[in-house]
């Protein structure tokens, strides 16, 4: 179970540790990888972000101004020489993987590149890390969804990986590649694989959140497709805390050279689609409604994911920083910000700042 014991304390990501540190970042042009390029900064990283350009409009590494925080270049994972001549050019002591296809129901439609992306690109990610002597350190970022289904199961990191979709078999594959991949014995390397994350900024197509901010600031009713799946919510910041300690681990660490965590939500926050909705509305306010709009042929999507996180607050002294209703709160007060036309790259700063003293 995740409940290992009261800590006193959760740890932080250490700016003593980061300042300096000279960090090669794939996928920085999305959701996740945006916010964790504010962060770097904030910690006094020298960062190099690689990735394809935003695929919304708008999103959050233009809102924010990304590109003026670090190195910045589009290109795609999937072009080895590409990848070579930059990660070469930088010279990165840490290299943190999160460049991906990310959507169940776009792997659907696009099986092909969803494996050629996240299966041979982490490969291709991989190999030009070992082949880079300045690097130590590679995070590579999975899914709780590398796990085989079982609604019995809270997974923990030894549990069977699977993939009855597309997606989720190709960050199955990732673990597999990641784990059977060789590197030279001085360079660490970890998976890390986290919840369903919601926050600030996220647009992507067909996803929870993104679609319930796109309807109630357009003034339409939301439609949500699988009200009883159940999900390990976390804010965005929760997992991008454990991938940043994940790295500081492997850095000091001597004698551990492969590794994975997961980091996901206290049980409090696998709640079902309908709870999260009926939040979401009330904390919006202004006649939000939903609506279940039932789609008989849609594909297959899991109904129940549970991620056993005991590890990482074992090896981390990782903790989610906030529960289900702060990161609701969090990521509705970004949007109204968003919809007031503030300085979104301010308003996402003082947010990691309020985790940073939570």
């Amino acid at each position: 179970m995740d409940d290992v014991g009261t800590l006193t304390k959760r740890a932080l990501p250490s700016p003593a540790f980061w300042a300096g540190k000279r960090v090669f970042l794939t996928g920085h042009t999305g959701f996740k990888g945006g916010w964790l390029s504010l962060w770097l900064q904030e910690l006094g990283a020298i960062t190099a972000g690689y990735a394809l350009a935003p695929e919304t409009a708008p999103n959050f590494f233009t809102l924010c101004n990304i590109a003026t925080v670090l190195e910045h270049q589009i290109a795609d994972i999937r072009d080895a020489a590409s990848l070579n001549a930059a990660m070469a050019a930088f010279r990165p002591e840490i290299v943190l993987h999160l460049a991906a296809q990310p959507l169940v129901r776009e792997s659907y439609r696009q099986p092909v590149e969803t494996f050629a992306t996240n299966v041979m690109g982490t490969a291709n990610v991989l190999d030009t890390a070992r082949q880079t002597p300045s690097v130590a350190v590679v995070i590579i970022v999975t899914s709780d969804k590398v796990y085989a289904e079982s609604a019995e199961t809270r997974h923990d990191e030894a549990a069977r990986l699977g993939g009855h979709d597309p997606y989720s078999a190709s960050k199955a594959c990732t673990e597999l590649v990641t784990a059977s991949f060789p590197m030279p014995g001085r360079q660490k390397i970890a998976t890390v694989r986290s919840g369903n994350v919601i926050g600030g900024g996220d647009w992507a197509a067909e996803r929870l959140l993104p679609d319930f901010f796109r309807s109630v600031l357009a003034g339409v009713d939301w439609e949500i497709r699988n009200p009883h799946a159940i999900r390990p919510w976390q804010h965005v910041l929760d997992p991008l805390c454990g991938y940043l300690l994940a790295a500081e681990f492997l850095w000091t660490k001597q004698d551990q050279n492969r590794e994975c965590w997961n980091f996901g939500p206290d049980a409090a926050s696998e709640v079902p689609v309908s709870y999260l909705a009926a939040q979401l509305c009330a904390l919006w306010g202004e006649s939000a409604a939903y609506h279940i709009e039932p789609q008989q042929s849609a594909p297959h999507e899991a109904a129940v994911l549970r991620l056993d996180s005991a590890k990482a607050k074992r090896d981390l002294n990782w903790q989610p920083g906030w529960a289900l209703a702060q990161a609701l709160r969090a990521t509705v007060d970004w949007f109204r910000a968003y919809e007031g036309g503030r300085d979104m790259a301010a308003v996402s700063r003082d947010q990691i700042k309020a985790y940073g003293k939570s």
